[in-house]
Parts: C-alpha cells; sequence; structure tokens
C-alpha cells in the first residue's frame, strides 16, 4: 500500500496552512488556517474493508512547563513522547483520497464536533484536548485534524508522521469517544497494511531562518 500528498513532498517542511500555528512576525506565533492535507492511497490489499489514518508528532516535549515562554528555550535534548494531531477510523477505502480542507478549515477554539464525521467515519480526540484543559477560554474537547503548533522556543524541529492502516473490519469495535492511544490498541491484529507520509514544522525563530 502507498500513502502520498500533494500538499508538499514526502519528509519535507509542512506549509503553514495545514498548520494551527504560525509565526506571527514577532518571534511568537498565532493560528494558522489548519487545514487538514491532500491524501491518497493505492495498491490496497485484498480484504480492506475500511481505513484507520493516525497523524501524531513524536517530538513533543513530556514536559512542556517552558512551553512558549519568551525568554526560554525547550533543549532538544529534553525526553520526548507522542502527540496525536488526528484520529480518523471507519473510512471507506474508496474513494481513495481525502481532500485538501475536506475535514478541517481553521481552528476552532473548544474543539470541532466528533466522533461522527464524513463519509460514515468517526473521529477520536486529538491531544489538544489535554494540552488546553487549563485554559478557561480554550478547554474542550478536540475532535478531528488539528494540525502543527510546536512550542515557538523548542529548539529541536518536529516530525509530524501520518500513518494509514487497512483492517479487515468495516467499523473498529470502540465506542463512544476514543483517542489515539486507544485506536492503536484496537488495531492490534487486524492490520492488513500499514503506509506512512511525514512532514516537519519548527516556529523557533532561529531554526526558521536557517532553512
Amino acid at each position: 500500500m502507498k500513502l502520498w500528498s500533494d500538499s508538499w513532498t514526502n519528509g519535507d517542511r509542512i506549509p503553514e496552512r495545514y498548520a494551527a500555528g504560525r509565526p506571527d512576525g514577532k518571534g511568537g506565533a498565532a493560528f494558522s488556517d489548519n487545514l487538514n492535507p491532500h491524501l491518497a492511497w493505492s495498491e490496497l490489499p485484498d480484504g480492506a474493508q475500511s481505513m484507520v489514518l493516525i497523524c501524531h508528532d513524536f517530538d513533543a516535549p513530556l514536559d512542556a512547563r517552558d512551553a512558549n515562554q519568551p525568554g526560554r528555550e525547550l533543549a532538544a535534548d529534553l525526553e520526548r513522547g507522542d502527540f496525536f494531531h488526528w484520529v480518523l477510523v471507519d473510512l471507506p477505502p474508496r474513494p481513495t483520497v481525502i481532500a485538501e480542507g475536506e475535514f478541517s478549515r481553521g481552528f476552532v477554539a473548544r474543539g470541532k464536533p466528533g466522533p461522527e464525521c464524513a463519509h460514515g467515519a468517526r473521529q477520536g480526540l486529538n491531544d489538544y484536548t489535554k494540552w488546553f484543559a487549563g485554559d478557561a477560554q480554550m478547554a474542550g474537547r478536540y475532535f478531528g485534524y488539528d494540525g502543527p503548533f510546536p512550542p515557538f522556543n523548542d529548539t529541536l524541529v518536529h516530525h509530524y508522521v501520518f500513518t494509514l492502516y487497512a483492517v479487515a473490519l468495516p467499523r473498529l469495535p470502540l465506542e463512544g469517544v476514543f483517542d489515539g492511544p486507544a485506536v492503536r490498541a484496537a488495531l492490534a491484529g487486524r492490520t492488513l497494511a500499514a503506509a506512512t507520509f511525514s512532514g516537519t514544522y519548527t516556529l523557533e525563530p532561529r531554526l526558521l531562518a536557517a532553512r
């Protein structure tokens, strides 16, 4: 199975329109267009009845107390872990494409609705749910796609991986509200094939200047 996009070349910097955050021109960050990217796939395995898509950043700092604090830096050698940006299940195998902006256009304070979405699919919570949990103005349940918004003082370029799974079931055995780890657990033993597509993103001014 193959996965690709017309939005950028595999491994390159993700364009700002697909990110949740963009440079604000003052060394900080502001919200961006937050469009979901175009994605397409081919060479489906026999028996594929649905598709699952996960987008995660594996460079998220586990200790984010200094994130987005002017005058401070997040060192590149900080302990890192997963931050889920999109969890989409029960997507029909055909048509073999997700259009740009089909699932997300703009960043919605308190989150977009879910789990039900287009094409009879379901979307799980992304990790902005946890990120904004203590923010009175932003706290909510963030379903679906919300793109890159790494801390603007993080000295490590973040990597974002879109992984598409072909599944031998029309509906993944998940009920109610679910998240990335729950989907990964539900995929165990049910995946026929998988493919990845990735990109990078940073908001750190010196890293941007060095591009």
